[in-house]
């Protein structure tokens, strides 16, 4: 009796830790892959953004994110990133991006800022999709915390988005979890509904 009185206490004091493991979404056992050579000079321009893994850094943007790239002579990118608050303001953010892997250049870090020249931070940015004419693209890094799908047009296709989505399920993403950002801008209005 005392025996099973132990396993019931025992099974009883595991079952909120097997209910958490439960909750908590599946990883992949294996880091995303990037794509075989980005061209760099193509991948350049603005970029839409279609849908994102939500992030504490874009909390504030309502809609119409774009993203803006440039070669530098130093052969770093500039990023600049654009989206409208949802007062209709535009909030804007420039970085740089250097190539970590020239075999592919799909591997990038990105720096946010510096401090007295020097870069507290360097974020991973890895282009895991690539439509082959650069209509699209995929953005993410190795612990899939964060994640982007791009467009040179403000909207894709359903094929288009249908073709995405297998990408990101064979990435370790769920494509679920990416949320649809708004494009273009529509002014908020102030009108009462009669």
């Amino acid at each position: 009796m005392r025996t099973v009185r132990i396993v019931a206490l025992a099974a009883l004091l595991a079952l909120p830790a097997a209910m958490a493991l439960a909750e908590r979404p599946a990883r992949a056992p294996y880091r995303p892959r990037v794509v075989e050579r980005v061209d760099l000079s193509r991948y350049c321009g603005t970029w839409h953004e279609i849908a994102h893994v939500p992030n504490r850094f874009q909390k504030d943007c309502g809609c119409c994110a774009t993203a803006t790239y440039a070669l530098r002579a130093d052969g770093k990118l500039s990023v600049t990133n654009r989206c409208r608050k949802a007062d209709g303001t535009l909030d804007e953010f420039t970085a740089e991006a250097e190539v970590v892997d020239t075999r592919s250049n799909a591997r990038l870090k990105l720096t946010p800022f510096k401090v007295l020249g020097l870069a507290p931070i360097k974020a991973d940015y890895w282009i895991l999709g690539l439509e082959p004419d650069y209509r699209w693209a995929v953005v993410g890094g190795p612990d899939r915390k964060y994640g982007w799908i791009l467009a040179r047009e403000p909207r894709l296709t359903p094929a288009q988005r249908a073709e995405i989505d297998i990408l990101l399920e064979r990435q370790g993403y769920d494509p679920a979890a990416f949320s649809a950002g708004e494009q273009p801008w529509k002014p908020a209005t102030t009108e009462v509904a009669p």
